[in-house]
């Protein structure tokens, strides 16, 4: 019997333990599948968060432009462009732009640093503009060089519109290597839309700075970002001419903002699927484990029965041999 319970206890340690490694292993295999799943997902995830928050932005500067009136149009433009002509009689503003006063609140509408956005069909690219190319804003969304003419279009303008490539977590100017000569983007500031028509593409240093300099009479808007991808030493420029100027050819709303991108549905769909099937694969593992529990404990149990059953037939046989009768001889001396 103390042998069978000690089976019994050695049995059930072995079960515990085989059942704690299973286990363990399991948890470890779903971490490593999260953890790979979340690395894979971070960049598409990440960037539809990021244009979620650009279309809102846009979409709130629109509802914004809407509510004002033509006097308030013409106050603001009158501004940028008197702005962009002392810029163009003072070329070492570009260098000290701190020279020219006021630049912040110029096309600032809604206090939040946006002026406008821009819209490159070709990338399916539509990014707010902000005031300035702090890392902050460049990070999120495109920001205007500091320095260089307001985007509002005219004779001897020049605005350079900048944004990061490669960043994981947004696509902003990331493809910009992709534009031709002849391809188009547009600028939209308040209710004018301006068209450029890609004219020149060059990669420079940093401190080569010769062909973002306004020309006389001519209305050039140049997109920069870093390059070669993901070691950004020089600075890729696509300078485009303006080629028409007219009204938005639509205005967003806010419902845009919230529209699923299917890579996004698909790629939920797969995280639903997976961890239903994990969980599907679980309680089988731990059903299987159920059942060789009950059947080792069967096993058990016949065994000490089979001792018990054993241990009977000897005490019975010991009792037959003790009521043996005694021999013929021992009667006859008897």
């Amino acid at each position: 019997m103390k042998s069978g319970k000690k089976s019994e206890k050695k049995s059930k340690k072995t079960l515990k333990k085989k059942k704690l490694s299973s286990n363990i292993t399991t948890i470890i295999l779903i971490l490593i599948f999260l953890v790979g799943l979340s690395v894979m997902l971070y960049p598409t995830v990440s960037n539809y968060i990021n244009q979620r928050h650009q279309s809102k932005a846009i979409a709130a500067y629109d509802e914004k432009v809407s509510e004002m009136k033509p006097e308030d149009y013409t106050k603001y433009f009158e501004a940028a462009e008197k702005y962009n002509k002392k810029l163009a009689k003072n070329p070492s503003a570009f260098y000290n732009p701190d020279e020219i006063k006021g630049y912040e609140k110029i096309l600032d509408i809604s206090g939040t640093g946006i002026m406008g956005y821009i819209t490159i069909k070709k990338l399916g690219v539509e990014l707010p503009i902000y005031h300035g190319t702090d890392e902050g804003i460049l990070q999120i969304a495109a920001g205007h060089l500091k320095g260089t003419s307001f985007p509002v279009g005219g004779d001897s303008t020049h605005s350079v519109i900048s944004a990061h490539r490669g960043l994981p977590s947004a696509k902003l100017f990331t493809d910009l290597d992709k534009m031709e000569v002849g391809d188009t983007f547009t600028i939209t500031i308040l209710n004018r839309e301006i068209t450029y028509e890609v004219d020149d593409i060059s990669i420079v240093l940093p401190d080569e700075t010769d062909s973002l300099q306004i020309e006389d009479k001519k209305d050039y808007c140049t997109l920069m970002t870093c390059t070669p991808y993901g070691i950004n030493t020089h600075r890729l420029l696509v300078r485009g001419h303006c080629i028409g100027t007219g009204e938005p050819q639509h205005i967003h709303v806010t419902a845009e903002a919230f529209q699923i991108d299917p890579t996004i549905t698909a790629s939920v769909m797969g995280i639903i699927l997976l961890i239903m099937l994990l969980i599907r694969v679980l309680i089988r593992t731990r059903k299987k484990g159920q059942e060789g529990k009950h059947l080792k404990c069967n096993q058990v149990f016949l065994h000490l029965k089979r001792g018990d059953l054993i241990g009977n037939n000897k005490k019975k046989k010991k009792k037959k041999a003790l009521k043996i009768k005694p021999s013929h001889k021992e009667q006859i001396f008897s």
